[in-house]
């Protein structure tokens, strides 16, 4: 393979980088991926001397860690309420999202699991995320859906719940039969696997 399809196959690289963030959900990701393939295209563009393309994509990675920083820094204000599964308010916000809430959890809507207790998170009066599941006398809670909006998947709402939820007595989190696509998230959040089922202490 010589030089030049090399030099070549970096700057396809760089431009697959940049058009993948665009699918990213989380605005924090959007901005890394993207950051990485501008830089990586800067570079490819001095190495084939086109100098203004160099400068265009330098700015946009500034202007992504500009965004990333301030991002990183801000701290939101959540608040959270208890809702009745049935709530109207809450089943409205839930159908909205059925399709994205579908692909993390397969089973929704199934009635495979039982629902009897609803968390919402809330910022700025907007739903952030919702945590169905069944609460247990022994101070347990058995999680059956942990959805967040594209716009608040940083973990803070999961962070901020789990606060709130160990506040009003809840000591243990179990999620039985984990959706492959949320183990990654559970994981992040402290949750430890056990016999299939992942578990957290609050």
């Amino acid at each position: 393979m010589d030089t030049n399809m090399v030099i070549e196959m970096v700057g396809y690289f760089a431009s697959l980088l940049v058009l993948v963030s665009f699918l990213m959900s989380s605005v924090i990701k959007l901005r890394i991926v993207n950051s990485v393939g501008s830089f990586i295209f800067a570079v490819y563009a001095v190495i084939i001397h086109s100098y203004p393309t160099a400068l265009m994509n330098f700015c946009l990675v500034g202007i992504n860690l500009y965004y990333l920083r301030k991002l990183l820094k801000s701290t939101r204000q959540y608040a959270v309420t208890t809702e009745e599964p049935g709530n109207a308010s809450l089943q409205y916000f839930l159908n909205y999202y059925k399709e994205d809430i579908l692909k993390f959890f397969p089973d929704y809507g199934s009635g495979k699991k039982e629902v009897d207790a609803a968390y919402v998170v809330w910022h700025n009066a907007v739903p952030a995320g919702v945590t169905l599941g069944q609460e247990h006398k022994d101070g347990s809670f058995e999680i059956a859906v942990d959805y967040t909006t594209p716009q608040y998947r940083d973990c803070s709402v999961g962070k901020y719940l789990y606060a709130q939820m160990a506040a009003q007595g809840i000591s243990n989190l179990s999620f039985p039969d984990a959706p492959g696509g949320h183990v990654d998230y559970l994981r992040k959040m402290g949750f430890v696997e056990e016999n299939g089922v992942y578990r957290k202490k609050l």
